[in-house]
């Protein structure tokens, strides 16, 4: 039986990543489309509808769950399967939790990750080895607990932490390495909480943390 072509869009912020991804993928695998930003990716795949979106987790306006929750409800039949060099418990329930089929890290090969967007396509949930776990846990309730305040549940731990010291006075370079993370990171986790909060910049995230006695 003939393995069907796959229609994918490639969404990720480096244009030698994506070009590495393109050389790598297999015969069965077009890549009809490509962004660097949530504000380029979420029109591109409205428009194309491809069967496969590859998605960074992090962006540089945001992150892949921002694409994933403006594009599904719109195109209830495209799959999402998140490629990022992070193999972190949040960035990996967090994008889970918005809609993404499966999860696979930037070590993958180029024949794996071919098979995987297939198996995405499918429908099948798709995670690198020890990726699985964390989302098992998670979906048992071992690993992320509501906090009864809906605006606070939508954040990731760690976006918590990182709200957390912006509202205490640290700068992005400071909180990096307490976190140890880099200070792109850091933004782009930042944007995502003022996006999700609805706030402006960080007086108000600040103002936001102490009337709920984060700070």
């Amino acid at each position: 039986m003939s393995v069907p072509l796959r229609r994918v869009v490639l969404v990720d912020d480096h244009d030698l990543f994506r070009a590495g991804v393109r050389s790598q993928l297999g015969a069965t695998v077009e890549v009809v489309g490509e962004a660097g930003t949530v504000a380029d990716a979420v029109p591109l795949i409205k428009a194309l509808d491809p069967d496969v979106v590859l998605l960074d987790v992090h962006l540089p306006d945001g992150g892949g769950q921002a694409v994933i929750v403006q594009v599904a409800p719109e195109r209830p039949g495209v799959r999402f399967l998140a490629l990022s060099v992070s193999d972190a418990a949040e960035d990996v329930i967090g994008v889970i939790r918005a809609g993404a089929r499966g999860y696979v890290t930037k070590t993958i090969s180029g024949e794996e990750l071919t098979e995987a967007i297939h198996r995405t396509a499918d429908g099948d949930a798709v995670f690198s080895p020890r990726l699985a776990g964390f989302v098992l846990d998670a979906f048992r309730g071992g690993a992320v607990s509501g906090t009864g305040d809906p605006e606070l549940d939508q954040l990731t731990a760690r976006e918590r932490e990182v709200l957390q010291l912006i509202a205490r006075g640290y700068r992005y370079k400071e909180i990096a390495a307490r976190l140890h993370l880099s200070a792109r990171t850091v933004e782009s986790h930042v944007s995502a909480v003022l996006r999700k909060l609805q706030l402006s910049n960080r007086n108000e995230l600040t103002r936001w943390a102490a009337e709920r006695r984060l700070i």
